[in-house]
């Protein structure tokens, strides 16, 4: 198998209604206290992945406020974003910001675009 999906976000102009949206369709809680890039994804809510029957979900987030353009977005685990993200530009695609570290911790991500325009992100796993 390539890399794994390892985190989603849902993110808009009102991530306070977002949240409680979220939080009442599908029981998710929010940990608000996180650390998070704010370039990438503004006032922010971790979610931790949910048991299920099936297993474990991935984590996520949702976020944003006034200027954040509304997206729902994946982020694919890789060794290093910004060898990454160098060949996401080789083949094609573009590089739309990052890489940028998340305050406080190791955790470094970016977004590119493939070449029919879809946002991605990227994380960096060890």
């Amino acid at each position: 198998m390539g890399q794994p999906v390892v985190h989603f976000e849902i993110i808009g102009r009102e991530p306070d209604m977002l949240r409680r949206f979220y939080g009442e369709l599908f029981g998710w809680t929010f940990d608000t206290d996180g650390p998070a890039a704010n370039e990438i994804v503004g006032d922010y809510g971790f979610v931790a992945p949910a048991l299920s029957g099936a297993g474990f979900g991935i984590p996520g987030g949702v976020g944003g406020g006034p200027g954040f353009e509304a997206r729902v977005l994946f982020y694919v685990g890789v060794p290093d974003v910004g060898a990454a993200l160098r060949s996401v530009e080789e083949l094609g695609g573009s590089r739309v910001s990052g890489p940028f570290q998340a305050p406080g911790t190791e955790l470094v991500v970016g977004h590119f675009t493939d070449p029919e325009g879809h946002v991605i992100g990227l994380a960096n796993v060890t």
